[in-house]
């Protein structure tokens, strides 16, 4: 390893110093040196050419003074004449000196290495001198061709402007690989790790050393390298859940969503956004630092344009992005809507799934929805609801409540869709609760308007199914359901039908949570009280007539008193003598004379009906007396 930094270091030397003879020689500029006088007003072409070439050698070769009085010479010549700069940028000799400074530099970037204590460690710089040798055993080649006088050993003008090209270009990469291993710190480390996965009791700093080892393979090695080095990275972040933030912290994130471009070779791309769609979804730090790197627009054109395996985890990523409300902005500003739209159409069930999750994140913003609407998106949405890909429709379900919601306008361009006739058989097919808690949710939005009340309150089928949802579903599905029905005005003949979901009812009155249960599931059930088989059947269920008995109580705290009185008042309603005795006979009568002193929206009410043929019995028996 010396033995080769030695080498390259002195072949630089050699190159600087033959570059040196080559300004000096002449062989770069005609026979007839030129002084440094500024040409007359009528001197030729050849003649200004001999001064500027002149000028850049003495640049080059002199010390301060003779830079100065060449640069003032110049600046001089630049400004009496037009022409001149042309002249300049061809004879100036650019592409040497460019070469000669990166060489310059070179030579230095060896000797920082040199430096470094555990230099010779590192597998990865032992990789990289093979090739640096071979490039500065080339540039030498090229200086003494050039240097040679006979004509016959000399290249063409544009062929060695060619190759000086091609040179300076190696060189410039071979200071960049040299630069990253410097700047990574993993010369400077006394146990240089190879590409191997540290063991399970590897310390934090352990693992962030080879996490910067493995992102200096990634930009210094050709594509081997960086297929091996992907390789490694995968199988760190999949093997250690929160080796994810580290990689983030100590890795080269710009770097890694670079390789998602379609300038690198397809399998890096794959294996690059496969890591970059397990970053997105660890976890809040690493899905930010993603995301703050500029991913977001790269993933979205692997979506438009990548191979079937791309396309699926750039999906997948990009739901992961934009499942934080603040990333959901950049989705409009990189054209993602009409991108999200066309893998919801025609991309495979993982793509659709997860195209539609990232729809569904960005929906609540309002430039977001515009765009929606200007590329059809409730149209794509709806076709959704009826595939075959349960996830697909529940995230479709989800975002057509959320643009339902948001306006009018798009409630209505939903239901001309026919979006609710898909919704209901949606509805009757899952059995998965959260799609049928979307799918409710969205039933809700639309249940709103005059044509879906009637469509709803007439389908028998669907409310038999909110029935059993009532009865057996979890809090959350039951309040939405008992909300629907609200909002209906359901048929005498459904009513009864429905009975069967009034203990479930009167059982969410006892439920403080979720916020609102309580008082929606009294309105559904008032609303199923209105017919007389329901208040008998209701009151024959003792357990359920108890417990509103008790939530009368003042005592019973957990309980807004006006819920309660209201169902009462309901039961009472057909003034049934046989429903009064059974309130009577279980304390109802007493709860309500409490709450009726205490003035109690309704109390009053409800007691004069719950006393009605009491008084009158009082009335009679004094009278007789």
């Amino acid at each position: 390893m010396q033995s080769d930094i030695d080498m390259a270091s002195s072949l630089v030397s050699s190159h600087l110093h033959d570059l040196d003879l080559l300004i000096k020689s002449g062989v770069l500029r005609q026979s007839n040196a030129i002084v440094l006088s500024q040409p007359g007003p009528g001197s030729s072409k050849e003649d200004l050419g001999f001064f500027v070439k002149d000028l850049f050698a003495r640049l080059q070769i002199g010390g301060i003074e003779f830079k100065k009085k060449a640069l003032d010479s110049l600046l001089e010549l630049l400004k009496e004449d037009e022409k001149a700069a042309i002249l300049v940028a061809k004879e100036g000799d650019m592409r040497w000196q460019i070469l000669r400074t990166k060489l310059t530099h070179l030579q230095i970037t060896l000797t920082q290495i040199a430096e470094s204590t555990h230099y010779s460690e590192n597998s990865l710089l032992q990789d990289l001198l093979p090739t640096l040798l071979s490039s500065l055993t080339n540039t030498q080649s090229l200086l003494e061709q050039c240097q040679k006088k006979d004509e016959e050993h000399c290249f063409g003008k544009l062929r060695m402007q060619s190759d000086i090209d091609m040179a300076s270009s190696l060189v410039s990469s071979h200071l960049h690989d040299l630069d990253l291993l410097i700047k990574s710190g993993v010369l400077r480390q006394s146990n240089a790790i190879v590409l191997s996965q540290p063991g399970p009791g590897s310390s934090k700093e352990d693992l962030g050393f080879f996490v910067k080892d493995l992102f200096a393979r990634l930009q210094i090695g050709g594509i081997e390298f960086k297929k091996k080095a992907l390789d490694s990275l995968l199988e760190l972040l999949k093997e250690d859940e929160k080796a994810a933030i580290l990689v983030a912290k100590e890795g080269d994130m710009r770097y890694l969503v670079h390789l998602l471009d379609s300038n690198h070779h397809s399998q890096v791309r794959e294996q690059a956004v496969i890591a970059v769609s397990i970053l997105a979804n660890a976890s809040a730090s690493s899905r930010n630092s993603v995301f703050e790197e500029g991913g977001l627009g790269p993933l979205l054109r692997l979506l438009e344009s990548g191979s079937l395996g791309m396309k699926e985890k750039a999906a997948m990523a990009i739901e992961a992005i934009t499942s934080d409300p603040e990333n959901a902005w950049a989705v409009c500003a990189y054209g993602g809507v009409a991108i999200l739209l066309d893998a919801c159409r025609s991309g495979s069930p993982l793509t659709q799934s997860y195209a539609a999750g990232s729809i569904k994140n960005v929906a609540p913003v309002e430039d977001i929805r515009i765009a929606l609407a200007e590329e059809g998106g409730v149209s794509v949405l709806v076709h959704l609801l009826s595939s075959n890909n349960s996830s697909a429709q529940e995230k479709a379900a989800n975002c057509l409540w959320i643009l339902g919601s948001a306006s009018e306008n798009f409630k209505n361009s939903i239901l001309q869709e026919g979006a609710l006739q898909k919704l209901l058989q949606l509805l009757l097919e899952s059995s998965n609760p959260d799609t049928v808690e979307h799918v409710l949710r969205a039933i809700y939005t639309l249940s709103g308007s005059v044509s879906s009340i009637r469509i709803l309150s007439y389908s028998t089928p669907f409310l038999l199914q909110l029935v059993e949802i009532i009865k057996h579903g979890n809090p959350t599905t039951q309040q939405i359901s008992a909300s629907i029905l609200c909002n209906l005005s359901v048929a005498d003949s459904n009513k009864r039908l429905m009975s069967g979901c009034m203990g479930s009812l009167v059982k969410m009155m006892e439920s403080s949570k979720p916020i609102g249960l309580q008082e929606t599931a009294s309105k559904a059930l008032v609303s199923l009280l209105s017919i007389r088989s329901n208040r008998k059947e209701l009151v024959r269920d003792d357990k359920s007539v108890l417990k509103l008995v008790q939530m009368l109580d003042p005592k019973n705290e957990l309980v807004c008193k006006k819920i309660p009185i209201c169902v009462i008042s309901a039961i009472l309603a057909g003034g049934s003598n046989g429903c009064r005795k059974k309130l009577v006979s279980i304390g109802a009568f007493l709860h309500l004379q409490k709450l009726a002193d205490m003035d109690v929206p309704g109390a009053k009410k409800a007691l004069q009906r719950l006393a009605g043929n009491r008084l009158k019995n009082i009335f009679a028996r004094t009278w007789r007396e």
